[in-house]
């Protein structure tokens, strides 16, 4: 098998597949729940690995028999084509190697993404709705169910903050590296006078906690509080005290969700929004006390800028911790940002983005 030896240990996967699958046979498998549901995210992610390897395997050999054929023909056109074809097979295994160094504790798992406006009223609001719609289509290009958990519409157009759930397979994974400030200098369509202006808007990720992440929440922690929805909804969502905002207390952590008419669906939808939260935040601080101080701050403060999108003088997105940079502006807004996730990924792996 030509293309496991970058990936991983192929005989020990397939012989861990094998095992599981034996597993999964068993009838008292579901006796407990919880273990058989790990057993069955462990097996598909294995599952995924094993196919995708060997649909690149059988795609190498079909390449190497048209390489040959042309070589046995002397048709230079073939062997183009063929060539071509081996260029986009080496792309798609970079790609899949990248989707290898996934491996952290909630990598695997779908994903909260919060998106709030920067200081500049309309203009700042207008991005980040920008921001939340490039997003939105990132994840439905990837086959993912996006949902909109929290919106808060801002004063005129934009939003000043929105929540969605992004459930997909390693979607936080990906995602998680767009934590930060966004950048946008552009001539602003809500200035008569046509001039430029520079907007911000901050990106906040957190992973959607499963049953093998223990978070504990204690009613003691907790300051819950109601109000009344002010987001689309109808007369009944905007007459009624159906929007929570659930505070922890020992971390100051706050969250809240007003998208649902019933409070206990928006109760429930907060609760586990901030075990999310919570989850990130033990992350981080492992993180932080792991390279003693070294990392830069994730709070959310404009000195945090990760990329700029720049739409006047000239056209140009760029990632400002690798370098990474586009001018194709209307497709990363459009949602296509692999480019960037490809790159941040590979920078903190230590390999060439």
């Amino acid at each position: 098998m030509p293309l496991c030896g970058g990936f991983f240990d192929w005989e020990k996967l397939t012989e861990t597949l094998k095992n599981l699958d034996e597993k999964a046979q068993d009838p008292e498998l579901w006796n407990d729940s919880t273990a058989a549901q790990k057993l069955m995210k462990e097996r598909e992610s294995i599952q995924r690995k094993v196919s995708n390897v060997a649909t690149l395997a059988q795609e190498l050999t079909e390449i190497q028999e048209l390489l040959e054929l042309a070589d046995d023909a002397d048709d230079a056109e073939t062997g183009a084509e063929a060539k071509k074809l081996l260029d986009a097979l080496a792309l798609t295994v970079a790609r899949k190697r990248l989707e290898t160094l996934l491996s952290g504790e909630a990598d695997a798992n779908s994903c909260f993404l919060e998106v709030h406006a920067g200081a500049g009223g309309t203009e700042a609001q207008d991005w980040a709705e920008i921001l939340w719609r490039m997003y939105a289509r990132w994840g439905e290009r990837r086959g993912f169910n996006v949902r909109t958990v929290d919106y808060l519409p801002g004063d005129g157009a934009g939003i000043k903050s929105a929540t969605m759930e992004i459930d997909g397979l390693q979607a936080y994974g990906w995602l998680k590296s767009e934590k930060g400030v966004h950048r946008l200098v552009r001539i602003s369509p809500y200035d008569s006078s046509a001039r430029r202006h520079t907007s911000f808007a901050s990106v906040n990720i957190f992973p959607v906690v499963d049953d093998n992440i223990n978070i504990v929440l204690e009613d003691k922690d907790l300051r819950i509080d109601t109000f009344r929805a002010s987001g689309a909804g109808g007369q009944h969502i905007n007459t009624t005290d159906s929007a929570i905002r659930i505070t922890h207390l020992p971390t100051n952590i706050v969250v809240q969700c007003q998208n649902d008419r019933s409070q206990h669906r928006n109760k429930a939808e907060a609760l586990t929004m901030l075990k999310a939260r919570l989850f990130e935040y033990e992350m981080r601080q492992r993180e932080e006390k792991a390279i003693a101080g070294q990392a830069a701050k994730t709070d959310m403060g404009w000195g945090n800028q990760i990329r700029s999108y720049v739409l006047h003088p000239y056209q140009m997105v760029k990632d400002v911790r690798t370098g990474a940079e586009t001018a194709q502006t209307q497709d990363v807004l459009d949602g296509d940002i692999d480019m960037f996730l490809e790159s941040a990924l590979a920078q903190k792996e230590g390999t060439p983005s």
